[in-house]
């Protein structure tokens, strides 16, 4: 992509007849079907958007994404899907989103096209919910022979020796090219599974049922997969996409309440970097958000889903436009390394970078001091924290910086906020002052 090195500018103009009320939460009692079909020009632009029914869209113009609201409200039901789909093109898959999908056996099945499948989760995950999966699999399907393999839970064993245990058991039960693996966890589970998926036999069916937040509003979507490096996080990995992505909200209920919040971070990504009625939306329901309110929570994993499946349809291989979705993970994933993976979790090292991506947008007088303001704001009522660990040095910072995967040609290339809320560039173009400055200013030289 011509543009992938320089500055690449989001810009998002709010309809002013699409406004969200305070307490307004969508309830989704019917099946939504979001199409999102990427361009084929060269050149990153919106793209266009298709809808199977009239929900209530007003589209936004908007440089490089058009994101989607559905305001309709209704009862919600736990019988019938929402659905996001990814387009691409012959590689295209369904997002399911709902509460009490793993009960709705016929929504697996038809993606497994064989007769083995292998579901990989972790020793948190497998005594709640790896039952209901096999039996998801298996019922009234007496043809279809599921095995299991049992992690370690944990960002520290996201790894190649853990890695193995899956492939191990993979060719202990003689899985053939037409198994399906599925991912049953957060995002270390499913990064693991689908790089197993991609690697085994040279690439296997495999689907997603995230259980955290993060995994259900982020990594589940878009076929990023792979494992860390003592040097640096997710650097060994392939883009694999899976066969569809089945979200049931109700795997929520058991989620510890530091997981949810780790997990509100990327939720809050996508407002400030492409959605911004999205994040005023948050702004007026993060106390419902962290109250595990059900409407609030599906509409913010559908708002999050169908923002992720836009650039990833444009952007598969993120070539300049997807990198705008690691708003903060520069930053974030050297809290990871030099930390220690695990200490922070995933979302939280993300918020406090963030906070420090803001903070550099700031000094370089592309933001006003407004949204530095809501940004801390909106972190710190969502319990995550607004600065990195007192241990974490600015050479510390560097050192893993200079391997991040957006460096190129010795360039380190950033994900910034620049304009009103909701736009961003991804650009190597700053002044290094203010990444110095900002280095200086959170941590100790």
């Amino acid at each position: 992509m011509a543009c992938a090195t320089n500055a690449i500018s989001l810009s998002l103009s709010s309809n002013p007849n699409s406004k969200l009320s305070s307490d307004f939460i969508p309830k989704l009692n019917k099946p939504v079907n979001v199409s999102l079909r990427a361009s084929t020009s060269a050149e990153l632009n919106p793209g266009r958007l298709f809808l199977s029914r009239p929900i209530g869209l007003s589209r936004r113009n908007c440089a490089n994404a058009t994101p989607v609201m559905d305001q309709s409200v209704g009862e919600r039901s736990s019988s019938v899907p929402t659905i996001v789909e990814v387009d691409l093109g012959n590689r295209s898959y369904p997002i399911y989103i709902g509460s009490g999908l793993l009960d709705q056996h016929e929504l697996l099945q038809k993606h497994v096209h064989g007769k083995k499948v292998l579901v990989v989760t972790n020793t948190t995950i497998a005594p709640l919910y790896l039952d209901k999966v096999v039996d998801a699999l298996t019922k009234g399907n007496p043809n279809v022979s599921v095995e299991n393999v049992i992690l370690p839970d944990g960002e520290k064993y996201k790894n190649m020796e853990t890695l193995m245990k899956v492939f191990d058991k993979a060719i202990e039960s003689r899985l053939d090219r037409r198994c399906t693996f599925v991912a049953l966890g957060g995002g270390v589970i499913g990064d693991m599974c689908g790089f197993a998926a991609a690697a085994f036999l040279r690439g296997v069916n495999f689907i997603q049922i995230p259980t955290t937040v993060m995994a259900q509003v982020d990594s589940s979507v878009g076929g990023k997969t792979g494992i860390n490096h003592p040097l640096g996080k997710n650097l060994i990995g392939a883009f694999y996409q899976p066969q569809c992505v089945l979200i049931d909200t109700d795997t929520l209920n058991t989620l510890p309440n530091r997981e949810l919040a780790s997990g509100l971070a990327e939720v809050i990504k996508y407002g400030l970097i492409r959605d911004a009625e999205f994040f005023e939306w948050q702004e007026k329901n993060m106390e419902k958000l962290m109250a595990r309110d059900p409407d609030a929570f599906a509409y913010a994993i559908k708002r999050s889903c169908e923002n992720k499946a836009e650039v990833v349809s444009l952007d598969e291989k993120e070539s300049g436009l997807r990198a705008t979705l690691n708003l903060g993970h520069t930053f974030g994933h050297a809290i990871e390394t030099g930390f220690g993976y695990g200490e922070w979790l995933h979302g939280e090292a993300v918020a406090a970078g963030t906070v420090m991506a803001v903070d550099m947008s700031y000094r370089l007088g592309w933001i006003d001091s407004s949204i530095v303001k809501r940004v801390t704001d909106i972190l710190q009522r969502a319990k995550l924290p607004t600065a990195p660990p007192k241990t974490m040095t600015v050479e510390m910072f560097k050192s893993v910086m200079a391997v991040d995967k957006k460096v190129a040609d010795g360039l380190l290339r950033l994900i910034l906020l620049k304009g009103p809320l909701g736009n961003c560039v991804f650009t190597g173009e700053y002044d290094r002052k203010a990444l110095d400055d900002t280095l200086s200013a959170f941590c100790k030289s």
